[in-house]
């Protein structure tokens, strides 16, 4: 007969090496990245004479950077090994936000931005495999510490982007190539040395997985669920006419909402209702306050209620449609993640600039109506894999072993990764605790390394 553990004896999950102290850090920093320009956007569209649509280029060139790079990020760790890649992910980053913050036009901001991608793409496909490779504090101890870095990194990336923000637009620029060569030389130092993989990567095997349809239309969905998702953050802090600190005040807001949703909302709302309803009920939430905002553009209070109560929904759909697409990827964990990173980035980065567009060419109405219907067709997508997604769950939730949630243990290893992986793993060890020994906390042993 199992009995609990005694909670003394378990390893903390912050008794940590050093190693997973300084990419744990790093992440913090890195996950800032895309709500750090936020409270910025309408600062630098004044004083360097741009349009917003010129300005959302800071989004477009980040995000289609990473999209692309999530193609090659796999290939080169299988060929460098993790803790070179995560050098080359953090020096990148340090080198391009330093520049940034030295330009003098927008153009040259946006150019420095893709760069500030690539190494952030390269970083944080890296950084979950490292940390829990790296941990001692168990298995699921590195978990919740690689959550906490992300949900700390989402809420304070806004706030610290304000706080700099109000000083100058380049101080978060320069914020964040301080902290990050921090980041780097404690990495340098701390971090053991790791190999290159056995199998190497293929460039091309995330672009071939798309003919797979399950893969292809979770992907799709992922599209138009980020068209929503980013032009209500790209756009939205155009119509609230709020101070630098004020806007990070209100991202803070959302970004804690995504970060409470994402790693506490998703799990409990999908053993609840199930991955798909859960779902189709957070598109149209989220739908619904787009159009909100399409209606009311402005007023101030109801744009900046809709943006925090957006992160709700962002933070659900960030983690379940990733499980969505786990779930049904007939091909490798670290192939589908490829795949689905490069699609729903791309979709992602191209929606921002097209809001400022379609502001400039209709009015600011439009932008909004057209992410609140673009996931509205996400949802229609979705339902077309609905059965499959079902039975998923239903596989997951049988007691006994389970390959769906050895894969979700297994895929923390993996690079590349996605960060929502991590609550991934997280909640197949609470169904395996709960079904395999009848009682919640009682994690198993590190799940075999794939390959293994």
């Amino acid at each position: 007969m199992d009995h609990a553990p005694d909670s003394a004896t378990r390893p903390s999950p912050f008794h940590q090496p050093k190693a997973v102290w300084a990419v744990a850090f790093a992440c913090v920093i890195s996950f800032m990245g895309i709500g750090l320009v936020d409270p910025i956007l309408p600062s630098l569209s004044v004083k360097l004479h741009a349009s917003p649509s010129q300005v959302e280029l800071l989004f477009t060139s980040y995000l289609v950077v990473t999209a692309l790079a999530m193609l090659v990020t796999g290939w080169v760790s299988s060929r460098v090994g993790s803790k070179r890649t995560l050098l080359m992910g953090l020096a990148l980053i340090v080198i391009f936000s330093a520049v940034a913050g030295s330009s003098h036009t927008i153009d040259q901001i946006v150019g420095f931005r893709a760069g500030w991608g690539l190494g952030n793409a390269l970083f944080i496909a890296t950084s979950l495999a490292v940390i829990v490779g790296s941990a001692s504090g168990g298995f699921a101890g590195a978990i919740v510490l690689y959550e906490t870095a992300l949900g700390v990194g989402i809420a304070c990336g806004p706030l610290l982007g304000g706080l700099l923000g109000n000083i100058s637009w380049r101080g978060p620029f320069f914020g964040v190539a301080f902290l990050m060569l921090v980041a780097l030389v404690a990495t340098l130092v701390l971090v053991p040395k790791s190999w290159p993989a056995v199998t190497k990567s293929s460039i091309t095997e995330p672009i071939r997985a798309l003919r797979h349809r399950s893969l292809a239309t979770t992907s799709a969905t992922g599209v138009l669920y980020n068209w929503g998702f980013f032009t209500i953050l790209g756009y939205a802090p155009f119509l609230m006419r709020l101070s630098p600190l004020k806007l990070g005040a209100v991202f803070c807001g959302w970004g804690v909402m995504v970060a409470l949703f994402a790693v506490f909302g998703a799990p409990f709302l999908k053993g609840r209702f199930g991955t798909p309803n859960t779902l189709y009920a957070s598109f149209a939430t989220m739908a619904a306050v787009s159009l909100v905002i399409g209606v009311w553009p402005g007023n101030r209070w109801v744009v900046i209620v809709a943006t925090i109560a957006s992160g709700i929904p962002v933070g659900v759909n960030n983690t379940l449609v990733t499980t969505a697409v786990m779930s049904l990827a007939p091909v490798p964990r670290p192939v589908a993640s490829a795949t689905y990173g490069f699609v729903r980035f791309i979709g992602g980065g191209l929606a921002p600039y097209f809001a400022g567009r379609l502001a400039a060419d209709y009015n600011v109405h439009v932008p909004f109506i057209v992410g609140a219907a673009a996931v509205a067709a996400g949802a229609v997508v979705l339902s077309s894999v609905h059965r499959p997604l079902v039975a998923a769950d239903t596989g997951q939730t049988q007691p006994g072993p389970s390959e769906e949630r050895r894969d979700a243990e297994a895929a923390v290893f993996e690079v590349p990764g996605l960060p929502e992986e991590s609550i991934l793993a997280e909640d197949a060890l609470l169904e395996d605790a709960v079904f395999n020994h009848g009682y919640p906390g009682h994690y198993p042993a590190y799940p075999a390394r794939p390959g293994a």
